[in-house]
């Protein structure tokens, strides 16, 4: 391997937060799960695969994207086009493909649909503007926890930024038809109140573990509701869907209309590169290379 991303789920592993539960991610364990390399050798029966081509893979929850050789489903492992760079894909693609899948089997896009995506600079949350906008979205809007972020937000390509903390008196009156969430906490139940009637909310993650308490008989009274989307189970349970995502995925950032800030680390930097995500507020992607 030649790239492994560095995300707040790879400090979560790395901390032990899955060990409670049945999953891969246990030890003895390499880190590493969304990577970019070259290939050395293909499996029996994989024709979408040859050796020499460079590669990226999306999310693996075995790992070992820190080592220098690894082995990755042929499901998951795609070739790059000409002219895309391995660290901008390994930052890019799996997050682009989950926004690709989260628009389009979680929830569907109504044409000229309003967006809003909660914690806008966030790693999964930046690619979601280009990616609604390719399937009929007319306003992507996003929010910030701090005013020091609005300008990284717009330079991702919302249309329009807000704090968090004054959304609903940013946004009154207005009502979305889509609300992406990767945040949770009480900032999710806030934000079910601007979904339009037959509005969905998709959660595609958490990072605020508080929880928030959902009054089931009002989304069932507004013809609102929630629907979670966890892109690793999904992939699991139907790893076919995985290719077309992927292209869709892999063409928005060859045309460049998905393009993320970068910073990369050697390998044996690879502590430095958690600690930053340790202490938040990381802008854009961390990359180590080998």
């Amino acid at each position: 391997m030649t790239h492994a991303a560095v995300g707040l789920i790879d400090v979560l592993i790395r901390r032990g937060a899955f060990a409670d539960y049945d999953l891969p991610m246990q030890p003895p364990y390499t880190p590493g799960i969304e990577t970019a390399g070259t290939i050395r050798a293909v499996g029996e029966g994989v024709t979408s695969l040859k050796v020499g081509d460079r590669v990226s893979t999306l999310s693996i929850a075995t790992g070992g994207g820190y080592a220098e050789v690894m082995v990755a489903p042929a499901e998951v492992t795609f070739p790059l086009p000409d002219g895309v760079d391995p660290a901008q894909a390994v930052a890019a693609l799996p997050n682009a493909t989950t926004a690709q899948l989260a628009l389009t089997r979680a929830v569907t896009v109504p044409p000229a649909a309003k967006v809003l995506v909660l914690g806008a600079t966030g790693a999964l949350a930046s690619v979601f503007p280009p990616i609604a906008r390719r399937l009929g979205a007319r306003e992507v809007v996003g929010t910030v926890r701090s005013a020091d972020r609005v300008a990284e937000a717009e330079g991702l390509g919302f249309d329009r930024v807000v704090l968090s903390g004054q959304l609903l008196e940013a946004l009154e009156g207005e009502e979305f038809d889509i609300v992406v969430d990767p945040v949770g906490g009480e900032l999710r139940g806030t934000a079910l109140r601007l979904l339009a009637a037959m509005g969905r909310l998709v959660a595609v993650g958490s990072a605020d573990s508080s929880g928030h308490s959902v009054d089931t008989n009002e989304l069932w009274f507004t013809n609102r509701g929630i629907v979670g989307f966890a892109v690793g189970q999904f992939l699991v349970q139907t790893p076919a869907a995985a290719a077309p995502a992927a292209a869709e995925a892999l063409a928005a950032i060859a045309e460049g209309s998905i393009k993320l800030g970068v910073e990369t680390y050697p390998l044996e930097n690879a502590a430095d590169a958690h600690a930053r995500m340790d202490a938040g507020g990381v802008s854009g992607r961390l990359v180590l290379t080998h």
